[in-house]
């Protein structure tokens, strides 16, 4: 008799995608402080995935079954859990996604067990009590060793690999099948994305365009597919003042910066852009009233052919001046960094289509800096790299990265695809832009090198470029009270488990994250003043909060409106198929309409921006959760007021949009993703 169990823990497991209702058996065992219970097989079948669809199951939700384990007599305070699939047949599934676990103790005390994982194979699974621990918090010889056999299985799974010299290294998969299972995308997410490139494609395919290598003659073509605001930049496109607006609200909204001395390869004088003599440009400066935008990095760049056909992007430098209507206008375009006779300097007071065209070319300029630069590179790319990091050197079980981890969901995809579909040999950059091969590297190599983190961290970027009270900059607006908001949340969590600046100083696994971002995000170079080692607990909350800041609101900031600013092509060429005009007075509406991509190359933009600017179901906003990774009150209490945060200020965009001709949309929370997750 005294061999009979008795005390009983009640458990739940959570179950999430599934291909079919195939029955789960499970091999379970409960570890506490006091021993272990005897490996239990649990069985049984949740719902399918096409039912759960039929009757309202949503990405998020999880599917449950309820089981028992007994043991002897209590095994104390748990603090690990440990799974083994149990292979039933060679033909039942290989993984089944284990969201969590919860178990009630005899003793009445509820353990959750957050897993978030695919369990297949064989293998045993060892996750942790849901409670935050730090390394140097660790009193069980039991915890600091699945500590370690964690990370040391995370540093063989996540390995870093060198992409291309002088340019962030990223997650060594040759494909996606290679990549781990819990960073893939669900199966819905693959569908999705799948159909709606196909789907992009063959309209434009039944119109005979994708591979077509025919200029424009008369009519451009719009995409049958417009949104509000690509409408209005089809009808407002060619206007100086719509111009000077996408530097502020548009898709790249940070190359822009007051202006209080010309450079010296831009010769401008008064004459040339106040010949009424009405005001000078020594006085407009001193206002504030002058801006530049100079695409310096462009310069020299190998440039592609497209079709066979040598393409063309220049490096322009653009003078902005701000009028007494608060209205950005441009007043002088040169197209080529060194001043030469063959390079002049273009004015609104020149011929229509001469200015028109200089306008052209800074908006190709525009398209290419943008999209490897600000996007890809400032974005996707750090994306990844503060995700590697973040699986590499921090358990489950750390504090960090339970704040983190569900700002990296969907980036490893994401940026393998692009891998492999945009800025590879036979992608999209190489077959259809003006970078694209060997430019694409060099201006990644270029943008890295001058990349700093004070412009990662949007208050100090504003401030650096100056441009504090610009009117009309909502991008600035709204991403300062984002930064604010994430900022607080973030001192506040990170504030609950750290206590004091020594705190940060002895854990060993948070100076080893970041670490390993400077030297594989950043190169190691000192210059972009990207900390090597964090010493106060305010550094690392700053650092956090860029990291959270870069891929949620930053991200969609210059993700979310491609297609709606470049959906109409010749506002955004992908590429030029001309040079532009070394005299004035030579351009016509024929010479602008050879100039601009080819049919196939502004089809297959179109798709790919329009695939690109899409809101997919496993979209999750910004301060939202489903994955609960934390289990103490306080953070869950600390994630409600976040989000409460969100929502007034979405609500105060939305009204303030409601007197705008253009609403800026990209920064509320029904726009802003967790992750870069597409």
């Amino acid at each position: 008799m005294d061999n009979l169990p008795s005390v009983t823990y009640e458990a739940t497991v959570f179950i999430g995608d599934l291909d079919d209702g195939s029955l789960i058996s499970i091999f379970i065992k409960l570890v506490g402080t006091d021993g272990e219970s005897a490996r239990t097989l649990v069985r049984f079948r949740p719902l399918p995935l096409p039912l759960c669809v039929v009757f309202g199951w949503k990405w998020g939700q999880h599917r449950q079954g309820e089981f028992k384990v007994s043991c002897h007599s209590s095994i104390g305070k748990l603090f690990l859990i440990e799974l083994q699939k149990k292979i039933e047949r060679p033909w039942s599934p290989d993984s089944w996604f284990h969201a969590k676990i919860e178990v009630k103790s005899p003793e009445g005390d509820t353990y959750n067990f957050p897993i978030y994982n695919w369990i297949s194979g064989s293998e045993v699974h060892r996750f942790r009590e849901g409670t935050a621990l730090r390394v140097f918090e660790e009193s069980h010889h039991l915890g600091l060793y699945s500590r370690e056999q964690e990370l040391c299985q995370r540093e063989r799974d996540y390995r870093w690999r060198v992409y291309a010299e002088g340019i962030p290294h990223c997650l060594e998969a040759e494909d996606l099948d290679k990549l781990p299972s819990e960073v893939k995308f669900s199966k819905i997410k693959n569908i999705e994305l799948f159909f709606s490139r196909e789907s992009g494609l063959r309209m434009l395919n039944l119109m005979g365009l994708t591979n077509s290598k025919e200029n424009w003659s008369d009519t451009i073509l719009v995409f049958t597919r417009q949104t509000d605001i690509s409408a209005y930049v089809q009808r407002h496109w060619k206007e100086d003042s719509f111009f000077g607006y996408q530097y502020l609200n548009g898709i790249n909204p940070i190359l822009i910066r007051r202006c209080s001395a010309l450079p010296d390869n831009f010769p401008v004088t008064d004459n040339m852009v106040f010949p009424g003599g009405q005001c000078s440009l020594a006085d407009e400066m001193k206002k504030g009233n002058m801006f530049l935008c100079d695409y310096k990095r462009l310069d020299g760049l190998e440039v592609n052919n497209v079709d066979g056909k040598r393409q063309y992007l220049m490096a322009p430098l653009v003078l902005l001046h701000k009028t007494p209507d608060d209205k950005l206008m441009p007043i002088a375009i040169q197209l080529k960094q060194t001043p030469a006779d063959d390079n002049p300097i273009f004015f609104p007071t020149d011929s229509e289509y001469d200015w028109l065209l200089a306008k052209i070319f800074v908006r190709s300029a525009d398209f290419n800096e943008h999209e490897l630069n600000v996007h890809l590179l400032r974005t996707h790319l750090l994306a990844e790299v503060f995700a590697v990091s973040l699986l590499r050197n921090l358990p489950m079980v750390h504090p960090l990265y339970k704040l983190l981890i569900p700002h990296t969901s969907g980036t490893a995809v994401i940026n393998n695809l692009a891998r492999a579909l945009l800025i590879s040999e036979n992608g999209f950059f190489k077959k259809y832009t003006a970078t694209g091969g060997e430019g694409v590297t060099t201006l990644l190599k270029r943008s890295l090198s001058s990349m700093t983190y004070s412009s990662l961290c949007i208050p100090e970027d504003i401030a650096e470029r100056g441009l504090e009270d610009v009117p009309n900059f909502y991008y600035r607006d709204d991403g300062l009270k984002l930064w604010d908001i994430i900022h607080r949340f973030v001192q506040r969590v990170l504030g609950f488990y750290y206590k004091s600046d020594d705190e940060v100083l002895k854990d060993s696994e948070l100076q080893k994250w970041i670490a390993d971002i400077y030297e594989h995000g950043f190169l190691s170079q000192a210059s972009t003043g990207i900390p090597q080692s964090f010493t106060t607990v305010a550094e690392m909350v700053k650092f956090v909060t860029m990291v959270i800041f870069t891929g949620s609101a930053q991200h969609s900031a210059v993700n979310g409106g491609q297609f709606d600013y470049s959906g109409w092509m010749p506002n955004s060429p992908v590429s030029l198929q001309h040079p532009p005009p070394t005299t004035k007075g030579t351009t016509s509406k024929a010479t602008m309409l050879q100039t601009l991509p080819n049919k196939g190359a502004t089809a297959n933009g179109m798709a790919v921006l329009w695939l690109l600017s899409q809101q997919y179901s496993d979209f999750v906003p910004l301060g939202h959760y489903p994955m609960r990774h934390f289990s103490e009150e306080v953070p869950r209490k600390l994630i409600k007021v976040f989000q409460a945060e969100l929502e007034v200020l979405s609500a105060v965009i939305k009204a303030r949009n409601k007197s705008l001709e253009i609403p800026y949309t990209y920064l509320t929370q029904a726009e802003v993703d967790n992750s870069v997750a597409i």
